[in-house]
């Protein structure tokens, strides 16, 4: 969605208002799904989708699921959540929609896989992750450092 919408509408505005892309920085909020165990990954997994399926639920966000061939999942997650269902909406997030909205690795590789899908476009990322301790986030920082380079 990034490349094919949101881009090029800050490149169009950016044009219109005589600027270019170095006087913008383009930031954005990251969905991470890692964890250093089978159950850490897990309820990480558990917790990303259900928040992906809270915003697939709001009807401003059907163009984004449309876009990639799942509209129809915004009314059933729309239903679910006028229930109260939070679970069930988690639940329907599959893990196709679940690679395509966040990022989905180990702490080592969180880094890299970031740089790969988004590090030619975002100038700064928001992600929520829990580390192990202060090494790993540490080890984190520094790999994100390293991979922007």
């Amino acid at each position: 969605m990034e490349r094919e919408v949101t881009i090029p509408a800050i490149e169009r505005g950016l044009a219109k208002s005589g600027r270019d892309r170095a006087s913008f920085q383009l930031s954005c909020p990251m969905f991470v799904v890692t964890g250093n165990d089978e159950e850490a990954m897990a309820q990480s997994r558990a917790i990303n989708c259900k928040q992906i399926a809270f915003y697939g639920s709001t009807p401003a966000y059907r163009p984004v699921l449309e876009m990639h061939g799942w509209g129809a999942l915004q009314d059933e997650l729309n239903i679910l959540s006028k229930r109260g269902e939070w679970d069930a909406m988690g639940e329907c997030i599959s893990d196709d929609i679940l690679d395509e909205f966040a990022i989905v690795a180990e702490p080592k590789d969180v880094a890299r896989r970031i740089n790969e899908r988004c590090g030619d476009i975002l100038d700064r990322i928001v992600c929520s992750m829990e580390f192990a301790d202060t090494d790993q986030q540490r080890e984190f920082v520094q790999s994100m450092r390293s991979a922007g380079s």
